[in-house]
């Protein structure tokens, strides 16, 4: 799509019209729009390529939600990007349509012909984890979504207890009233009261998570560098960016890379299952029954090993 010359009062109209326009041709530090490109890949937004005088964005657009899914996303890539460790795409503006809907402009990434290597991409997302710290707890300064699921981000001081009741806890409960599930709810919350003794033993500081690292996410630039997209950012648990691993493909030479750099703890393997819970309890929720018998697979194998 093409933007003839405007004459100047269609221009400011235009602009006034779409705040997209308005920002790339102002804070954008472009004076003008050659070609807007649709960009597939999403399954929820649509998203674009504008091909300006002043280089690429990428645009994301949803005329369906408010800000604030976009403006999660903006935080979540900025707060990567301020690490200075692993590439994210820049955020530059997320706001909303007058008439309804929202957008989020960032750096477009010429992606490369391959996700790179995992060695590299284990490395320097173990740097993102050890850069990315928060003195106010576990949490976000914002809510924000998993997949189109509310992910609830409220600070808490205590790992556990965040993780039970805004991860795990907030799932059980979504199955229980979007299905009502009495039976995967009941023993989930066994699981919860329950599942101290597996986080004995170790030291859990707030790290910066991309939150929903899955191959849909990972790709790489032209030169290689791995990049990380459309996060679900909140500061946790280290090892909780593992639990969307059932379907990212992390291999041996990731692991071995990531632990260089962040060691791993004790009891890692007893808990690596628990994260990938949230992820699964998310997708049955998000998608239907296919998920809940590898759900509650994992809350029985948990009842059985802690005998609760």
């Amino acid at each position: 799509m093409f933007f003839p010359p405007p004459q100047k009062k269609t221009c400011m109209a235009s602009m006034s019209e779409d705040p997209i326009r308005e920002w790339i041709l102002t804070e954008g530090g472009s004076t003008g729009i050659t070609r807007i490109t649709p960009v597939g890949g999403g399954c929820i937004n649509f998203a674009s390529r504008y091909d300006t005088d002043a280089g690429p964005f990428f645009v994301k657009t949803n005329r369906r939600i408010g800000p604030e899914m976009f403006e999660g996303e903006a935080l979540g890539l900025g707060a990567m990007y301020a690490t200075k460790s692993i590439r994210v795409p820049r955020p530059f503006k997320a706001s909303f349509f007058r008439l309804g809907g929202s957008y989020i402009v960032m750096e477009f990434i010429e992606f490369g012909a391959s996700r790179g290597d995992q060695s590299v991409l284990g490395r320097k997302l173990a740097e993102m984890h050890r850069a990315g710290k928060s003195e106010k707890g576990f949490g976000f300064d914002v809510n924000n979504t998993i997949g189109s699921t509310p992910q609830l981000n409220m600070w808490m001081s205590d790992w556990i207890e965040f993780f039970a009741e805004h991860r795990l806890g907030y799932q059980l409960k979504l199955a229980q009233r979007q299905y009502g599930d009495s039976s995967i709810y009941e023993k989930g919350l066994r699981l919860i009261k329950n599942m101290g003794p597996l986080f004995e033993d170790i030291v859990i500081e707030p790290c910066l998570l991309h939150g929903d690292l899955w191959s849909g996410n990972i790709s790489s630039d032209k030169n290689g560098e791995p990049v990380i997209l459309d996060p679900a950012c909140y500061y946790g648990h280290n090892e909780a960016e593992f639990g969307m691993s059932w379907c990212a493909g992390f291999g041996g030479s990731f692991y071995s890379s990531y632990f260089e750099v962040m060691p791993k703890q004790p009891g890692f393997e007893k808990r690596r299952d628990l994260y990938m819970l949230y992820h699964y309890l998310n997708h049955y929720n998000l998608f239907g029954s296919g998920y809940r018998s590898s759900s509650m697979s994992i809350i029985d194998d948990y009842l059985r090993m802690l005998k609760a």
